[in-house]
């Protein structure tokens, strides 16, 4: 929750953490130490936007796969998205974007996790009224995303 510490890095993370300004990492900051951990995988959390031009930011922990892809791994990213969605809606927000969530250095298979992604936000519009936004940032994800929205 705390973002890239890495300079110039070019990850969704370090993007989000960067353009909010220090306000956003020192509310995370006191989340994780009054929660007493990092945040679990497949759980998320909101903050405040601060200086990004949004209501507010909501943070999930995406599975990180090292060999290969796994009914577990493919439950916690469900899991990224169902909880971001509820608590959105808990929140009031009429909206939510979503990055590729794990798709970067977590390695998780694009299609796969696009496939994941599209079919959790499906099953959940069927019980909350709020507009999802998949968000690409390679010309190949926002391929495969357009093959599953059709």
């Amino acid at each position: 929750m705390l973002g890239c510490f890495i300079p110039l890095h070019s990850c969704i993370d370090n993007a989000i953490h960067s353009a909010a300004g220090l306000q956003l990492r020192a509310e995370c900051n006191s989340m994780m130490m009054k929660n007493g951990c990092d945040a679990q995988t497949g759980q998320a959390l909101i903050t405040e936007s601060y200086n990004l031009p949004c209501e507010k930011v909501i943070h999930t922990v995406g599975p990180v796969v090292t060999n290969r892809l796994s009914k577990r791994l493919r439950e916690l990213l469900a899991s990224c998205y169902r909880e971001s969605i509820k608590l959105a809606v808990e929140n009031n927000l009429k909206s939510i974007a979503f990055c590729c969530i794990s798709t970067g250095v977590f390695g998780y298979p694009q299609k796969e996790a696009a496939m994941c992604a599209v079919e959790t936000v499906r099953e959940l519009k069927k019980q909350y009224d709020i507009d999802v936004i998949f968000n690409v940032f390679k010309d190949e994800d926002l391929k495969i995303y357009e093959s599953l929205l059709k």
